[in-house]
């Protein structure tokens, strides 16, 4: 779906200028799949993800979109209608009077016809969970609820893939919640191929793959579960683990012998009353 060669980046403006932010990138995106960055601010994640549509174009290398380079003027159209992208501040990509009419505009520029468009506002509402608050109007809605509009507004636009950049740093843990179910459903049931930027590591936990990033490079690169077993290494990083995983780390440090890589409660009480039960025996 996406596959960066080589990609180096470079700001040009007078604040940044001179600043290399991304050193290197190689990575590829496969469809169908649901892929998390992580790293600390400034690591370049952020950047990384504005270069999957061509909102950055590299200074070096090259970025693909399904096989076209994202320097291509003339195919930009096409690139942005392949991947869109949700940022994490829902007030600034809301800007109707009411919920259809927002996930409407999008569609309204493409000149996609009526009948058309009704049916698109209607399936991407119903596929957030947001149908029945249709009519209201977005200044009303909690902050998970207008990033919930704002996701169907890109759906709307029927992409193959979704860049969410730190969509849930605004929100309380209720529209987190919501906002990574939705996330969920159109990986799982709609087979969009999603990229979480986040810095939540419960979030990043539930991808399918977890890419570390600092100071501009890929430092790590594989399954939730292998990536945070890696405790002291991505605390090094300056990032956090589940709480699941500390829980983990702390209780083989002191002798208890848990096997497997935890990521979810369920699981790690299960081996611990697994070994409880061995000890009894």
């Amino acid at each position: 779906m996406i596959k960066c060669e080589n990609v180096t980046f470079v700001y040009e403006n007078e604040e940044d200028e001179g600043k290399k932010v991304l050193d290197n990138v190689n990575l590829n995106i496969e469809k169908g799949s649901f892929v998390a960055v992580l790293g600390r601010n400034g690591s370049g994640k952020s950047t990384l993800a504005k270069h999957f549509n061509a909102v950055l174009i590299p200074t070096e290398g090259n970025v693909f979109v399904n096989g076209v380079s994202t320097k291509e003027e003339k195919k930009l159209f096409d690139i942005r209608r392949s991947v869109g992208m949700v940022f994490q501040n829902p007030d600034n990509q809301i800007v109707a009077t009411t919920v259809e009419e927002d996930v409407a505009f999008g569609l309204e520029n493409l000149g996609v016809p009526y009948d058309e468009m009704h049916k698109r506002v209607e399936a991407a509402l119903k596929s957030v969970g947001m149908y029945e608050q249709r009519k209201m109007q977005p200044h009303l809605l909690s902050g998970g609820q207008k990033q919930r509009v704002a996701i169907a507004g890109v759906i709307a636009m029927q992409p193959e893939c979704i860049v969410f950049d730190e969509p849930t740093a605004m929100l309380d843990p209720k529209g987190r919640k919501e906002v990574m179910e939705t996330i969920k459903t159109l990986n799982g049931e709609m087979g969009i191929t999603v990229v979480l930027i986040t810095h939540f590591m419960e979030e990043a936990a539930k991808a399918d793959r977890v890419v570390v990033m600092d100071k501009g490079q890929i430092v790590m690169d594989d399954a939730p579960g292998k990536v945070f077993s890696h405790v002291e290494k991505i605390t090094a990083l300056g990032l956090d683990v589940p709480q699941v995983t500390r829980v983990v780390n702390l209780l083989k440090k002191k002798g208890i012998d848990i096997k497997g890589e935890m990521l979810r409660t369920k699981e790690c009480a299960d081996a611990i009353d697994m070994l409880l039960k061995e000890r009894q025996n």
